[in-house]
């Protein structure tokens, strides 16, 4: 099965990240309050961040990886050659 890690900015300008088989099913799950406790009090706003084709063990690692990096770092990603992101999700 093929994993993605991304990234959504949210509409308080924080940072989520996640994993999931299905981007679009997942970000409308959040959009809808019915993925992660994170989303309670706030809105995704835009998927900024995307890698694909990882099986579920290397994308956990990743998350957990992004998850460890400072904001800037995180920002620094987003602006990478690695992010496939462009024209996928906006609320």
């Amino acid at each position: 099965m093929n994993w993605s890690v991304y990234i959504i900015l949210c509409t308080d300008n924080s940072l989520y990240t996640g994993i999931t088989t299905d981007i679009a099913r997942r970000f409308n799950q959040h959009k809808d309050q019915k993925g992660a406790k994170y989303f309670r009090g706030r809105q995704p706003k835009t998927l900024v961040y995307l890698e694909t084709e990882h099986n579920r063990s290397s994308a956990g690692k990743r998350e957990v990886a992004i998850k460890s990096l400072s904001r800037l770092e995180k920002l620094s990603l987003i602006a990478s050659g690695v992010n496939k992101a462009d024209g996928f999700y906006k609320d």
